[in-house]
C-alpha cells in the first residue's frame, strides 16, 4: 500500500498544504454569492465563509407570509450550496496540487 511513497517529504508538503489552506480562506472572504428565487423576487447574498451578507425582498411578498418564508428558505439553501460547491471546488483544487507522494 505504502510501497512508493516517500515519507521523507511529508514535512514539505504538509507546509505547502497549509499555504494552499490559509490561500484558500483569504479567497473564501473575497467571494460573493447571490441566489434568487421567486423569479427574482427574493434575492439573498452570501460570503464565501456562508455568512448572509444582503437580502432583497421584492415589496409584493410582504403580504404574503407563506410564500415570503419558502422563497426565503429556496434562496438561503441555494446560496448555501452554491458556497459548499465552492468550498469542494477548492478543496479539489488543492489537493491536486499536493502530488509528489510518489516521487
Amino acid at each position: 500500500m505504502f510501497e512508493n511513497m516517500d515519507f521523507s517529504k511529508m514535512g514539505e508538503m504538509l507546509e505547502v498544504a497549509q499555504k494552499q489552506a490559509k490561500k484558500m480562506e483569504e479567497e473564501a472572504s473575497n467571494k460573493e454569492f447571490t441566489a434568487k428565487s421567486g423569479g427574482g423576487l427574493v434575492k439573498v447574498s452570501l460570503s464565501g465563509h456562508g455568512e448572509v451578507i444582503d437580502l432583497n425582498i421584492d415589496d409584493s411578498l410582504l403580504e404574503d407570509k407563506e410564500s415570503l418564508q419558502i422563497l426565503l428558505i429556496s434562496a438561503i439553501n441555494d446560496g448555501l450550496k452554491m458556497v459548499e460547491d465552492n468550498k469542494k471546488f477548492a478543496a479539489s483544487q488543492m489537493l491536486g496540487g499536493l502530488g509528489g507522494f510518489n516521487k
